[in-house]
């Protein structure tokens, strides 16, 4: 780590505190002016460090950068042994893990950022990614189970966002068949799994669990063509939210991901579905047909009944629901 990272751990383990430059030195081994350089150029990140004659620095309180040392610092359980990748901006945090995991990258790597300039959603569709509202986090895992069950990886996900969300706000959260998940009746969040398969077995070389959350709204809101399906699980700003947001959703998926298809698990995300009941409508290349959904199955598919009485259990597409 750099002096910049060790000092950037201090303050935030200290905040409100104000630190000398001499105790600030001595605590990380290193002369009064590299801590000068460092304290400058955290600053130019956008770090809130007050700097004051005769009592040092301190970093606000109400300072909301995204960090691995901020991450860290709220990650229980097994999500302590996490191998964090924080970038500031990336193309797409799931096309940078793939790069890491085709290079050998471990089950637990985890790329975070606070912005992506290619963000990407189901369908090749892009993903808005601003900076300084979102947080992005893309997750390596290497499962032992067959391709028809990789829904169970995004359906988990799903399960362990609303409990982070919730945790944050303190407003509650549901979810829309298969990947998307609202509150207050609009998208804030989106998830992407992705895989590498090999051909012999069967079986999952490595997935890649893309997650991306709207913790804040932009400023001057979001861009007109999401306007009125994307929100944000905040309405104001909160003191560290990012690190928090991304830290309540690793300690809780980690453990569901421990259990991948368990029955409880498959229970909280047909609990949270807010279409089971509902007329929807199943899109296929071929158009949009109206159904029914009925449930949402051991195996996560959503069953819908069509028109004519038909029953298909979903495993993969898209559905469309008018949100209430």
């Amino acid at each position: 780590m750099t002096v910049q990272d060790h000092l950037r751990t201090l303050l935030e383990s200290n905040k409100s505190v104000f630190l000398s430059g001499e105790e600030i030195a001595r605590r990380l081994g290193v002369s009064r002016n590299a801590v000068w350089k460092a304290i400058k150029a955290l600053q130019a990140d956008g770090y809130p460090i007050q700097a004051v004659p005769n009592r040092g620095y301190c970093l606000a309180a109400s300072s909301d950068v995204l960090s691995e040392s901020g991450i860290r610092q709220y990650l229980t359980g097994d999500a302590q042994s996490l191998d964090l990748r924080v970038f500031d901006s990336v193309d797409s945090t799931n096309l940078v893990l793939r790069k890491l995991a085709n290079e050998g990258a471990a089950e637990g790597t985890v790329v975070i950022a606070a912005e992506q300039t290619g963000g990407r959603g189901r369908k090749g569709r892009s993903f808005y990614s601003p900076q300084g509202t979102g947080v992005y986090v893309s997750l390596l895992l290497k499962p032992k189970i067959a391709p028809d069950d990789a829904t169970l990886i995004t359906t988990t996900a799903a399960v362990a966002v609303c409990g982070a969300v919730e945790a944050l706000s303190g407003e509650p959260a549901s979810i829309k068949w298969v990947n998307d998940v609202f509150m207050r009746g609009k998208k804030i969040c989106g998830i992407l799994t992705e895989g590498s398969f090999d051909m012999e077995s069967g079986q999952f070389e490595y997935a890649i669990l893309g997650t991306g959350i709207n913790v804040l709204e932009p400023d001057g809101g979001f861009p007109a063509e999401i306007r009125d399906i994307a929100g944000s699980v905040l309405i104001s700003p909160a003191p560290d939210a990012k690190n928090r947001m991304i830290a309540e959703y690793l300690n809780r998926f980690l453990p569901l991901y421990r259990a991948l298809g368990s029955a409880e698990t498959n229970a909280e995300y047909r609990r949270r579905s807010f279409v089971l009941g509902r007329q929807v409508n199943v899109i296929t290349e071929g158009g949009a047909t109206p159904a029914r959904a009925i449930d949402v199955d051991d195996h996560c598919r959503l069953v819908v009944e069509f028109a004519d009485g038909h029953r298909e259990a979903l495993s993969s597409g898209e559905i469309s629901v008018k949100v209430i």
